[in-house]
Formats: structure tokens, C-alpha cells, sequence
């Protein structure tokens, strides 16, 4: 028996079974294609404030794995998939997704044609929604869409309240790394790499920063329009040039604007692990994970010291960005290892090099 809705902003109402929390909830609605992962998306701290649409159909089968999160939670406002997955089949399982959901506060909705929604949302671009009881009038959930904004200090949620460190054995590098919305994985590669990571709220002070002596600094991906946190901009300035600095996803974002680009919010953005991407100097196609919404207008960055390094395949947005005087690497999305030495943390702690720790 059906017994949830998902209402879009512009009128059209999908109905489903319920899973999860039993609530309310109204975000951004966007679609991710990725096949496998979900644990990784619900878990990312930058799809904080998203009802996440699956592309995928089945959902759930492998359940969650202690070993598998981005952040500590579930981060995601909300879950809509076609199949849910009661049953997981997967020695490593911890946890059933539906139990860690209604944990964390997340209500789900599957049995929805997530076909025709994806469409409409690629359509129509991304728009607000919300999921409700099926017998919620629909114009009480229209009035809660439309009232419905984007909150200003997801950054202020999502970031490391106090300073934390993660440490590796034989270290040669320290980097300084400010959280705005940092996922496991990435200290993990920077950990792999030899450096002892020192993870530090979005708002921390210059004088907080360098009292660690950083032989870098790493900004991190995370959720928010990157307009919304001018301190981390003026952090960039003061530093550019006095140390190597990678950003990643917003990170790139943030780096941009410091730069003086000018960004703007895509009809729909990317979110996936499947999403081609062009090397500029290499000529490769390297085969990413991503989830923005906003991008640099190319013809702004022209006229900075910033030079693009990647494209996206399909609709030719910059991906990529570097200023190699000073140091300044930036991708927009979620680097993995590639094996050769254009990966870009093996570019990160290259331009180190020179600055190793006793």
C-alpha cells in the first residue's frame, strides 16, 4: 500500500512506499547515475541539504559497511529509489539501510518511476521538493516547497567544530586542511601519500592555520553556494604563494572566487562516478566522481592567473584549474588514483617537495 509522496515544485506528485524515518523533509532535489556507491552518496557530507534521486534502480542489496562512510552520518535530506533492497546479500554488511535511514532522520520513498524523474529533473533543472504522508494535502506540501530556502550555513553544519588530526607513521609532510565538508577517502589519499593531516573548521583563523606549521593546504569538498563563506576566499589570498595549496570540488570553487572568476549555478549540476572528464595537457579521458551544482564561467577565467587543466566530455565545463607561479592546484572532482604521476595529490605533494618536515 502506498503511503508517501514525493512532491516536486512544479506540481507533479509521485507516490511510493515508505522507508527510512517517518518524516517530512524538504531539500533540493538531484539525481546521481552512479551504479554502485550509494553508501558513499548518502554518507557525503557535500549532498548535505539533497533529496538524492537514485539513477539506479535497486537499492540497498549490499547493505552498509562500517568501513564505507564519508562522515560519521547520513547526510542526505532524503533518498528516492525505484527498488528498495530489503534484503542485503553481502558478507561486509553492518547495518540494513533502512534501519541506519530512520537513525539519522532520513525518510526514503521507493516504488516511483525514477526514469521519468530523472527526465523531468534534467528537463526542468533542479528544483525544490519534498516527501510527505500520502495523506498530506498537496497544497499544504506546494505552500512548505515554496517557502523552502536553501539555508546559508550548511558549511557552519557540516564543518569539524574543533581542530583533529590524522596521523600516518613515517610522515614527510603536514598539511593543513580546512573542512568544508570532508570525506574520509580523501585524508585516506593524503595519509597514503605521507602526510599527517590536520583538519580545521572552515572559519579557522590564518594564525590558527600556520601555528601548525602546514607544508601545505588542502581545501575540501563540501556542500553550500560557494558565495556563502567569504572567510575561506580570504584565507586563499592570504596564503597564496606562501605554501602549496589543492583545492577540491567547492575547494575549486572557493579558489576561483578568489581568483576573481565568476561561478554560476548549473541547470543540473553532476552527480555520479561515472562522469568523463579530459586532461588538457595529457589529452586523457579520466573517468570521475562529482557532485556540483555551481562552475566557473570560462570566459572570467581568462583573465585571471588561473589555466584550465580539465574539461567535462559532455558539456565542456572547466573541471580543472592551476596556478603554477604560486602553487595553486584545483579540481571539481573527487580524485582517485590513476597510477601515474599526473594524479593530483602526487601533484600536491610534488610541489612539497621542497619543504619537508624534520
Amino acid at each position: 500500500m502506498n503511503d508517501r509522496k514525493l512532491v516536486l515544485e512544479n506540481g507533479k506528485v509521485f507516490e511510493g512506499k515508505g522507508f527510512g524515518a517517518k518524516c517530512e523533509r524538504v531539500a533540493e532535489i538531484v539525481y546521481n547515475t552512479a551504479v554502485v556507491g550509494y553508501q558513499e552518496t548518502l554518507s557525503d557530507p557535500s549532498n548535505l541539504e539533497y533529496i538524492m534521486v537514485m539513477g539506479y534502480p535497486v537499492i540497498g542489496s549490499y547493505g552498509l559497511t562500517d568501513e564505507d562512510y564519508e562522515s560519521q552520518e547520513l547526510t542526505v535530506s532524503g533518498l528516492v529509489v525505484r527498488e528498495y533492497s530489503k534484503y542485503p546479500s553481502n558478507f561486509r554488511y553492518t547495518h540494513e539501510l533502512d534501519e541506519r535511514m530512520d537513525e539519522n532522520g532520513v525518510p526514503g520513498i521507493s516504488g516511483l518511476d525514477t526514469r521519468e524523474l530523472v527526465r523531468i529533473i534534467k528537463e526542468e533543472g533542479s528544483m525544490r521538493a519534498m516527501i510527505a504522508d500520502i495523506n498530506t494535502p498537496n497544497n499544504e506540501c506546494l505552500k512548505k516547497i515554496q517557502e523552502y530556502t536553501v539555508p546559508a550555513d550548511v558549511v557552519a553544519k557540516i564543518s569539524t567544530k574543533k581542530v583533529w588530526y590524522s596521523r600516518t607513521l613515517n610522515y614527510k609532510y603536514t598539511v593543513a586542511c580546512i573542512d568544508l565538508g570532508l570525506k574520509r577517502s580523501l585524508i585516506k589519499m593524503l595519509k597514503d601519500l605521507s602526510c599527517n593531516v590536520v583538519v580545521l573548521p572552515y572559519n579557522a583563523s590564518i594564525e590558527t592555520i600556520m601555528k601548525y606549521k602546514p607544508n601545505g593546504l588542502f581545501i575540501s569538498d563540501g556542500p553550500s553556494n560557494p558565495y556563502d563563506i567569504e572567510n575561506v576566499i580570504e584565507t586563499i589570498n592570504s596564503l597564496k604563494g606562501k605554501m602549496p595549496i589543492l583545492g577540491v570540488g567547492l575547494g575549486q570553487e572557493i579558489i576561483e572566487l578568489a581568483y576573481g572568476d565568476k561561478l554560476f549555478k548549473q541547470k543540473v549540476g553532476h552527480n555520479g562516478c561515472n562522469i568523463p572528464v579530459r586532461n588538457l595537457k595529457t589529452n586523457k579521458i579520466e573517468i570521475t566522481s562529482q557532485n556540483d551544482q555551481y562552475a566557473v564561467d570560462e570566459e572570467s577565467l581568462k583573465n585571471t592567473d588561473l589555466k584550465a587543466t580539465h574539461q567535462n566530455v559532455i558539456d565542456g565545463i572547466i573541471t580543472g584549474v592551476e596556478d603554477s607561479k604560486n602553487k595553486v592546484i584545483a579540481v571539481q572532482y573527487n580524485p582517485a588514483p590513476t597510477g601515474d604521476d599526473d594524479f593530483v595529490f602526487e601533484r600536491f605533494v610534488k610541489l612539497m617537495g621542497g619543504k619537508k618536515n624534520a
